[in-house]
């Protein structure tokens, strides 16, 4: 049965962090892999853009899991976000796949990145609200600000696009 985040232990919302920000540098990495096929100028602006995001999600990831050392231990726990009832930061990339020439529109490409980002900042937003451990609620915190700055990144250059 799927839980509220809300209802989650504190051991169990560092570990579904841990997981989608794994997961999610993942996609971002294979969605640049089909930028860069491409080839073109643009392209490859947009891959670098995308890897550079994976880069930050691993990194992210890395300093969650370190906290979750820190003070869990290895206690175990298997949830994912699948098995969370709200949606968390999702970049929904399947429909990439769709596309004859294997490289999807660039603006969607943004559009998509920019609704996972504001999702993350959502979650991390919400999470902060939730932990009362003083250094968890500001690492939460630190990552609500680093994902409004990713969306603020991508907005720019969808204003970008807009202009050319």
């Amino acid at each position: 049965m799927k839980r509220k985040f809300a209802d989650l232990e504190a051991h169990e919302a560092l570990h579904v962090a841990i997981f989608i920000e794994e997961r999610n540098a993942r996609i971002y990495e294979r969605f640049a892999q089909q930028f860069a096929e491409a080839g073109d100028e643009e392209s490859q602006e947009i891959a670098a853009t995308l890897r550079e995001m994976g880069d930050e999600e691993l990194g992210h990831g890395s300093r969650l899991q370190e906290l979750y050392y820190q003070y869990f231990k290895n206690q175990p726990c298997s949830l994912t976000d699948a098995d969370v009832e709200d949606v968390i930061e999702v970049p929904e990339l399947q429909a990439a796949e769709a596309f004859p020439a294997g490289v999807p529109d660039r603006r969607w490409a943004l559009e998509v990145a920019l609704a996972a980002e504001r999702q993350a900042k959502q979650f991390y937003t919400e999470l902060a609200l939730l932990t009362l451990d003083a250094p968890l609620r500001g690492l939460y915190q630190e990552l609500a600000r680093q994902e409004q700055d990713h969306e603020d990144f991508l907005e720019a250059k969808l204003a970008a696009m807009k202009k050319t």
